[in-house]
């Protein structure tokens, strides 16, 4: 697969003597949502703004679709940042057709493109209010719009569901998806984990300016997965925990959706095979079925940013 930014041993230090990245690489494939993730001053806004030419690192490469990035390539970049901006005085209609001027669409063109997508994020009703009439979630889904209207390759959208409820949040995922399905590459930034699992390829994290783990969405969540098992059955569950106790730790009862069952979440030490949970459960209760469990990215997320901060740095 072609990578649409590759990003190699990117340092970037700033005149307060602050590392924001050191020795950062990313390779982002094309046509995929990837995810760029870690805590705030991890150094996440900082590529964004180097992979959008605001600023230049101080060592390191960028290439954009197998050359190097130039000024010219913004052209095929969206960029839809945390803190947004819209000017409240003008309407909602005139300032989109302002930015999608700006990306270089005619009048007419950017007419035809905006109602489509005010129609398809329901607002068309708000084309001829004062921008200072909308919540803070209609503007989001304005500045969206104009950040995806020129159908650029790459998009790279900063907190996007900031400010949504779950119906307006959950328009957006489909819209990214479809934008992904048609072409397009994403690169999405978030604090919720649970967006990153659902739309996200892949992933990077970055802690104090360190990539600390990077790879296949569902790759990770195995990886981190190793000793984590559902047991579904029918029985006692009682008996079922009291012979496992020995063998497994954060053993979690949970409900079923089957009446005349039940489910165990459980972790096995370190050591345990699998063929003797499966023994020791067969010989307490009736088993269903006994699966792994993959890890949320939640969880991992808080793992590897704390194993990096407890881990020695090299010089």
């Amino acid at each position: 697969m072609n990578n649409i930014i590759e990003a190699h041993n990117i340092t970037k230090t700033f005149a307060n003597g602050k590392v924001a990245l050191d020795n950062v690489s990313i390779d982002v494939p094309a046509g995929s949502v990837y995810g760029l993730l870690g805590p705030n001053g991890a150094g996440k806004t900082t590529l964004i703004r180097i992979i959008n030419h605001i600023t230049a690192p101080d060592s390191g490469t960028v290439t954009f679709d197998g050359h190097p990035l130039t000024q010219a390539d913004v052209d095929q970049i969206g960029y839809l940042p945390e803190e947004r901006g819209l000017y409240k005085k003008m309407k909602v209609g005139e300032q989109a057709l302002f930015f999608a001027r700006l990306k270089g669409l005619s009048r007419q063109e950017a007419t035809a493109r905006l109602m489509q997508w005010f129609e398809r994020l329901e607002i068309a009703d708000w084309w001829n209010k004062k921008v200072e009439e909308l919540s803070k979630g209609m503007a989001q889904k304005v500045q969206f719009i104009v950040t995806v209207l020129h159908r650029p390759k790459l998009l790279i959208f900063d907190e996007p569901f900031s400010g949504f409820d779950p119906i307006n949040a959950n328009l957006l995922k489909e819209e990214i998806l479809k934008l992904r399905d048609e072409g397009s590459t994403i690169i999405f930034s978030s604090h919720n984990m649970a967006s990153v699992e659902e739309i996200c390829d892949e992933i990077t994290l970055i802690n104090q300016g360190h990539n600390i783990l990077s790879g296949n969405v569902a790759k990770i969540r195995r990886e981190f997965s190793d000793g984590r098992y559902r047991i579904d059955f029918t029985g006692d569950p009682r008996d079922l925990i009291t012979s496992l106790e020995p063998m497994a730790t954060d053993l979690e009862l949970v409900k079923s959706s089957l009446e005349d069952a039940s489910c165990l979440n459980l972790m096995l030490k370190p050591g345990v095979e699998v063929r003797d949970l499966i023994a020791t459960a067969n010989s307490a209760v009736a088993l269903r079925a006994i699966n792994p469990m993959m890890a949320s990215l939640n969880d991992i997320f808080i793992k590897a940013v704390k194993e990096s901060q407890s881990a020695p740095q090299t010089a």
